[in-house]
């Protein structure tokens, strides 16, 4: 149990933080809240990419009268549910709007989200843990929750941050960097690869008791250096010698949840099939995956199509990549309809052109689809092979142009 003392300097340090004038980078997520909404609004992503400036734009935008806490903050480390009523004097009961940053850091959350849900108060809460609220949500918040993902920067919010005009080499940079605001201040590496071992060993393997992170560090270095390649529980417990496909399962779970690295499906009309065959690796960040990759720095194909994954990953329809014969990068499905198919690459040239193209033809001939995309960095053309239309555009354009229709 924490002392009353002890909460109310944290909250009065906080605050102080929280509210000091700072030129901030205005999150584009920031336009989906409604202060007249009733609903508890969970912001989950990624530890560093912003969850908490948001919270902070959030609270200017609420007023002067709110109640802030960071569950992270030393000073009240071993935080219990039964400090909530402590917590209560030190804000007051009648505060209008609640703030709480990594509040799944306090078993039992819920049920003081909950009282204040009902007094009528509103409350924010950040977390850096998919699975940890959801099931929490899931049980005492269903139908008073609206759910907020934060990703790091956007390509606009890269641009406002590092004071860039939109370009061809503006992009570049932005798909080499990254969005995670912290490196952006001075690009040191040190930021990510920092990160990196404070998620995998702190939000992972203590929060699950592995004694083996050795072994869960080398899994997951592994896959980042392996972006859009494909993977399977069994293929990685031989590679690293892990007695069952049980653990590889947690494992990757785990790393899927703190938000670190994503596993696309492979298409297939049957859902068995679906969950048994290799799944495509993606990571959170093109900037993150360069400085803690062991193999493709300057593999900007591999890159790009990371970047493409993570832009259609934010938009929540669903995704699977294609493979019969041949392969493509990206199925993706809106209202159970295949809306769009795209191929992924650097530039179409004489050595690709023939293995780029065919994959794509063959997932227009199975879907049914008379357009694909061949998504490029910064090439655009069009081909018309077989009757059907293929556009290569640049990333940046099919942004601006197909997924702007989605907002």
């Amino acid at each position: 149990m924490i002392l009353r003392e002890e909460i109310a300097a944290a909250v009065t340090g906080q605050r102080k933080s929280v509210t000091k004038p700072l030129s901030l980078t205005r999150r584009e997520a920031s336009v989906r809240f409604r202060l007249s909404s009733t609903h508890i609004e969970v912001i989950t992503g990624i530890r560093r990419c912003g969850k908490s400036t948001l919270m902070r734009q959030l609270i200017a935008d609420a007023g002067a009268d709110f109640g802030y806490l960071n569950f992270e903050d030393p000073r009240i480390f071993g935080f219990e549910i039964s400090d909530f009523p402590k917590l209560d004097e030190v804000f007051g009961e009648e505060t209008p709007s609640y703030f709480f940053d990594e509040i799944q850091n306090v078993p039992g959350w819920e049920v003081y989200v909950r009282q204040l849900h009902d007094r009528g108060q509103k409350v924010y809460v950040t977390g850096s843990n998919a699975s940890l609220l959801s099931s929490e949500l899931g049980t005492r918040l269903t139908g008073r929750h609206l759910a907020h993902e934060i990703f790091p920067f956007s390509y606009a919010e890269f641009l406002d941050y590092c004071q860039l005009e939109e370009s061809s080499e503006s992009f570049a940079d932005y798909l080499q960097s990254g969005g995670f605001p912290e490196y952006l201040r001075d690009r040191n590496p040190e930021v990510l690869q920092n990160l990196l071992k404070d998620i995998v060993f702190r939000d992972i393997a203590i929060r699950y008791g592995i004694k083996n992170t050795k072994t869960l560090m080398d899994i997951t270095l592994f896959l980042i250096s392996n972006v859009g390649k494909t993977t399977s529980f069994n293929s990685l417990r031989k590679t690293f010698e892990v007695g069952s496909p049980t653990t590889v399962s947690d494992y990757l779970s785990w790393l899927e949840d703190s938000y670190l690295l994503f596993f696309l499906p492979r298409f297939s009309w049957s859902a068995k099939s679906i969950s048994k065959n290799p799944k495509k690796v993606y990571c959170i960040d093109t900037g993150f995956a360069r400085a803690n990759s062991l193999s493709f720095n300057e593999d900007r194909g591999r890159l790009l199509e990371n970047l493409v994954y993570i832009l259609l990953r934010k938009t929540r329809l669903d995704l699977y990549y294609f493979k019969e014969g041949k392969e493509c990068d990206f199925v993706v499905f809106e209202n159970k309809q295949c809306k769009w198919l795209l191929q992924v690459t650097e530039k179409v040239h004489t050595d690709n052109q023939h293995r780029e193209v065919a994959g794509l033809l063959e997932a227009m001939d199975f879907f049914g689809k008379e357009e694909g995309f061949i998504l490029t960095l910064d090439q655009r053309d069009s081909l018309v092979s077989e009757g059907k239309t293929i556009h290569i555009v640049p990333v940046k354009d099919f942004l601006a142009n197909q997924l702007a229709t989605l907002s």
